[in-house]
């Protein structure tokens, strides 16, 4: 899908709107694009090929990049996958800046690239290239805090969850929170290179604020690094703890099943010596049976007091 935005200046504020036509100044955003939009977009704004397929590679490395006036900037974005078994995952994202035109490449539809083309994100001008790239990438970083801070209390509903339970089904969504995490921070620390070398050898030409700009960025992205880093630990050892507390509740559950069998047993254990083919005692008593059964009971709760004092109920 290939879309085009261009800010126009009208009084009382600019108004970025959806045109269909590739002019200077313009923003081109391409999401799960065909082979003909790329060849249209590459031919109508002089970008290599390359460049616009390379966020289409789920396995590209964050990374910049510039020839002949044309500056790639690949970056890893999150993305929830609610409906999948990990709830959150990265994909790559495309900044492609030429001369008058700034392009924007992904594999799917994502909040960011939304952000902007609904015109949620304030001070925002297609016809600004480094401060518009510079605003992607402070967006980026503040989705990832943003589900960072969706995992912890996910992470915490779950160990509330686990506090009572015996089944794996709560481990096992922990864990697809910690690969979460392991995607996070992966993709976290490789954007930080992106930015320590945008920040180092400006390929994109920056004003003073563009830099205060960018220095924001930085502490917004190495602070979700702190954070995922921090979650990730937080969560190995939860997952270990519950671990432990699973099986310590089965071991209960089988030491009162254990106890509640062995009281249980002493009755059938009367009832069978008494049932036996052969003399017994009571067996003339008229209130035989009566006195069988109170034995059994006293026994039994006898049993039960000192299983009980043990600790084992």
């Amino acid at each position: 899908m290939l879309r085009i935005y261009h800010t126009v200046e009208t009084i009382p504020a600019p108004r970025t709107e959806e045109t269909g036509e590739f002019e200077p100044g313009s923003w081109v955003s391409l999401i799960n694009p065909t082979a003909d939009e790329i060849r249209e977009a590459s031919n109508r704004l002089s970008v290599p090929g390359d460049y616009l397929r390379a966020a289409l590679d789920e396995e590209e490395r964050p990374r910049t990049e510039s020839e002949g006036g044309v500056t790639l900037i690949v970056i890893d974005i999150p993305v929830p996958y609610p409906e999948q078994t990990i709830l959150y995952t990265t994909m790559p994202l495309g900044i492609i800046v030429t001369s008058d035109t700034i392009v924007t490449v992904c594999l799917r539809e994502n909040a960011i690239i939304e952000d902007f083309a609904n015109r949620r994100v304030k001070l925002f001008y297609t016809f600004k290239k480094t401060r518009f790239v510079l605003q992607i990438l402070f967006r980026n970083a503040s989705y990832f805090l943003q589900y960072l801070r969706q995992i912890e209390r996910i992470s915490d509903r779950l160990g509330a969850e686990l506090n009572q339970s015996m089944r794996n089904r709560e481990l096992i969504q922990l864990m697809n929170l910690k690969k979460s995490l392991v995607y996070f921070s992966t993709s976290l620390r490789s954007n930080q290179i992106v930015l320590d070398k945008t920040l180092t050898f400006q390929p994109l030409r920056m004003y003073e604020e563009d830099t205060a700009l960018l220095e924001d960025v930085i502490i917004e992205n190495k602070q979700a690094i702190e954070m995922a880093n921090t979650y990730s630990t937080i969560l190995s050892e939860t997952m270990d703890a519950f671990a432990s507390i699973i099986s310590n509740n089965f071991n209960n559950v089988l030491k009162l099943l254990t106890s509640i069998t062995i009281i249980l047993a002493i009755p059938t254990m009367i009832a069978s010596f008494l049932g036996m083919n052969v003399p017994v005692p009571l067996q003339d008593e008229p209130y035989g049976f009566l006195i069988i059964i109170i034995l059994s009971l006293i026994v039994s709760i006898l049993l039960a007091v000192a299983i009980n004092r043990k600790g084992w109920l």
